[in-house]
């Protein structure tokens, strides 16, 4: 669906009484996603996610590179990739005063698809969106969970193979959140939608996603199924904390000596480890220590995270670099509107 070699965006950069400079925000980028996957796009704002799927989309000219997608030449066939997918910003594109049913079949009617195919197609996605009964609503009367899946309906209406979604679920409350992941899977499912997404929620690509891709200044720095990326890291984090400071020492040369187990870490009482088999390890290092009189007043075993996967591959969490999600709304929205 998405076949991607060399991708670059360069800008021209201008400071105050200095020459323009260039600025490489994508670098060489490679990725492809299959049919039927749902992969998630991930990456510290600045990394140059925004910018390379707005290429993919055809809302921003590739400086370099080539790419099809959804079967298309991203350069020299723009109109058919736009024919081909659906796609749903973060900041939106319903109208706050139109009906939502209104809205919704004007959209397709851009697509070419007649007023009665339209109907017939927004309602069995009102249907499938758990949006019956808001056809004639105004999308301002609806909730923030209402609004998104509108939005998601506004970038199926027109039966795309392959569906770009933008920080799908920004701003929604966890259970709207939880609701709106099972409405994306059910794309895949009841549909066989091809879903390209972004989030800055790493439980959301933990959850949804099949395959993962991570970018940082602009390139590609990791790629895999999400329990691949996490079992890269190196085994899990052991943590005890000693009933006695002076006794961390002692804790930690015994964590270091199970097997597999990396260098481990003293902070004042508390003593981090990464080892294999994290569950068993912490049966036998606690039977190590009580069988040397050591007093712990805390052990926790924990499987490593993507955002433990980005500090390993980028050295900073995913969550150093966000930003406010009116900040990133103000600099896209425009574009992505014009676009649609």
């Amino acid at each position: 669906m998405i076949h991607a070699r060399g991708l670059s965006r360069t800008f021209a950069a201008k400071k105050r009484g200095k020459a323009s400079t260039e600025v490489r925000a994508v670098d060489g980028v490679d990725l492809d996603v299959e049919a039927g996957e749902i992969v998630g796009f991930l990456g510290p704002n600045g990394a140059g996610k925004t910018t390379t799927m707005r290429m993919l989309t055809t809302l921003l000219a590739p400086t370099a590179g080539t790419a099809t997608v959804a079967g298309c030449d991203l350069l020299r066939d723009p109109v058919g990739v736009r024919r081909r997918i659906g796609y749903v910003s973060q900041a939106g594109s319903t109208a706050p005063e139109n009906r939502a049913g209104e809205e919704l079949v004007s959209h397709a009617r851009l697509y070419g698809v007649s007023t009665a195919d339209a109907t017939a197609r927004g309602q069995q996605l009102f249907a499938e969106l758990d949006l019956d009964g808001l056809w004639e609503r105004q999308p301002k009367a609806m909730s923030g969970g209402q609004r998104r899946r509108l939005d998601i309906a506004m970038g199926l209406v027109h039966v795309p193979g392959l569906v770009f979604l933008d920080e799908p679920t920004t701003g929604l409350d966890p259970q709207a959140r939880a609701n709106l992941w099972g409405h994306i899977e059910g794309l895949r499912r009841d549909r066989g939608t091809t879903v390209f997404l972004t989030t800055h929620y790493l439980d959301e690509a933990d959850a949804l996603c099949d395959r993962v891709l991570v970018i940082d200044k602009g390139v590609i720095v990791a790629s895999g199924t999400p329990d691949a990326l996490k079992s890269s890291v190196g085994g899990d984090l052991l943590t005890v904390t000693a009933t006695h400071a002076d006794r961390a020492g002692d804790v930690a040369g015994r964590m270091a000596a199970l097997p597999g187990a990396e260098a481990a870490q003293v902070t004042g009482d508390r003593v981090t480890c990464r080892v294999p088999a994290g569950g068993a390890a912490l049966v036998t290092l606690l039977r190590d220590l009580d069988a040397a009189g050591i007093e712990v007043a805390g052990v926790e075993s924990r499987r490593p995270s993507l955002d433990d996967v980005f500090l390993t591959v980028t050295g900073r969490s995913l969550r150093d670099g966000e930003q406010t999600t009116a900040q990133t709304t103000a600099q896209t929205a425009p574009a992505e509107e014009t676009a649609r």
